[in-house]
C-alpha cells in the first residue's frame, strides 16, 4: 500500500529522496550528477522531492526546478521557508509577509505555480505559529500550496497549528540512533492523521559506514563543525556503526540499507528521505525497500545500538536554539 500525505493528499513512495546535499552542505558536488540522480530517482518510482529555499540561498530549489519542469506531473514537491541565512547563520523569519514572499520566490526557481507540500522549517519565537500557519492557509485558499508541513516542532506547537489548518506533515530527524520522535511527536502525528517525513535517516552518512575516524570533512561540510560527527562522540557512534555493518553483512546488506529497511518498519506513515547526489547511492538506498527484516533481525538491531542513540549533540548551541521544545 501507498503511503498518502496526510489523510486525503497524494500517494506517494515509501522512499522520498532529500535533495540537500546537492548544492554543497557537504561539500562539493556535480550539479550535472545531481540533476541525473534526481531523474534516475523518478524513474525509479522515487515520486517526493524535498527540498528548502535556504539550501545553497535558492541554488537547490533552481537545480530541482530545471530537472523536473518537464516531468512535473510525476513529482510530489516539498520545500521548506520560515527561516533566513544570515552572517551569524540561520534565523527564523515566520512572519506572514515573509512568508508570502518567499512562496513566490520558490514558485520561480521550482518552475511551478503550485508547491505540493509547503513547510514552516522552523518556529518563529517572535511569531505567533498561528499567524505564521494562518499566512500559510491563505497561500492553500489561492491554490499555490497544496498541503502545509511543520519542521522540527513540538508536539504542543503542533497541536496549535494544526487547529488552524489541517497539518498533512511534519518532518524531523528520525533514524535507528535519533529516536526522540518516539516520545510525544510522533504519537500527537498519528493523532492527527498526518504523515511523519523523516530528514537525516542515514545519520549525515555515518550509517552508511563510509566514514572514519581519519576522515576529514571538507571545508563548507556540516559535519566539520557538528557535535556528533567529531572527537570521542565520533569514535562512540563509529562503533555501533561497526554493529550495524555486521549485521548488515550477514543480509548481504551495506548498513545504509539497514538503517533505511529498519526505519520502514515504523509504520507506512513513516517516510524516509535519504539524501543523495551520486546514483551509486541512490541505488544502494532503494534497495533497502525489498529488504526484509525478520523480528531476530530487529532484535539484533535493538542490542546493537544504545538505547541513548548516538553520542553527541545533532546540533551546535546555535541549531539547538532554533529547535522547539
Amino acid at each position: 500500500m501507498h503511503p498518502t500525505l496526510g489523510p486525503d493528499g497524494p500517494t506517494f513512495s515509501r522512499l522520498g529522496l532529500g535533495c540537500m546535499s546537492m548544492t554543497g552542505i557537504y561539500g562539493a558536488t556535480d550539479p550535472h550528477e545531481a540533476a541525473a540522480t534526481v531523474l534516475e530517482a523518478l524513474d525509479s518510482g522515487v515520486t517526493l522531492f524535498d527540498t528548502g529555499d535556504f539550501y545553497g540561498d535558492g541554488a537547490n530549489e533552481e537545480l530541482l526546478g530545471r530537472t523536473l519542469a518537464p516531468h512535473r506531473n510525476r513529482a510530489v514537491l516539498a520545500t521548506k521557508t520560515g527561516v533566513r541565512r544570515t552572517a551569524e547563520g540561520l534565523l527564523p523569519a515566520g512572519s506572514p509577509d515573509e512568508l508570502r514572499r518567499a512562496c513566490e520566490a520558490s514558485l520561480r526557481r521550482l518552475r511551478t505555480d503550485h508547491i505540493d507540500l509547503y513547510y514552516l522549517a522552523r518556529i518563529d519565537p517572535a511569531v505567533p505559529v498561528e499567524e505564521s500557519v494562518g499566512a500559510l492557509a491563505d497561500l492553500v485558499a489561492q491554490g499555490k500550496v497544496g498541503h502545509i508541513g511543520l519542521s522540527e516542532v513540538s508536539a504542543a506547537t503542533l497541536r496549535r497549528a494544526h487547529a488552524i489548518h489541517p497539518i498533512s506533515a511534519v518532518q524531523t530527524e528520525y533514524s535507528l540512533w535519533e529516536r526522540h520522535v518516539e516520545n510525544d511527536i510522533l504519537p500527537t502525528i498519528r493523532s492527527l492523521g498526518a504523515t511523519l517525513i523523516a530528514y537525516s535517516p542515514l545519520g549525515r552518512g555515518l550509517l552508511t559506514g563510509t566514514v572514519r575516524a581519519t576522515t576529514r570533512f571538507e571545508v563548507g561540510d556540516f559535519r566539520a563543525t557538528a557535535p556528533r560527527y567529531n572527537g570521542d562522540a565520533l569514535k562512540g557512534n563509529l562503533a555501533i556503526v561497526d554493529a550495524i555493518t555486521r549485521l548488515g553483512a550477514a543480509k548481504s546488506a551495506v548498513p545504509a540499507q539497514i538503517a533505511l529497511a529498519w526505519l520502514l518498519t515504523r509504520g507506512n506513515d513513516v517516510i524516509p528521505i535519504p539524501g543523495s547526489s551520486r546514483r551509486p547511492h541512490l541505488r544502494d538506498n532503494l534497495a533497502a525497500v525489498d529488504l526484509h527484516l525478520t523480528a531476530t533481525d530487529l532484535a539484533d538491531i535493538d542490542a546493537a545500538v544504545p538505547d541513548t542513540g548516538a553520542h553527541g549533540a545533532r546540533y551546535g548551541d546555535h541549531g539547538l536554539a532554533l529547535i522547539d521544545q
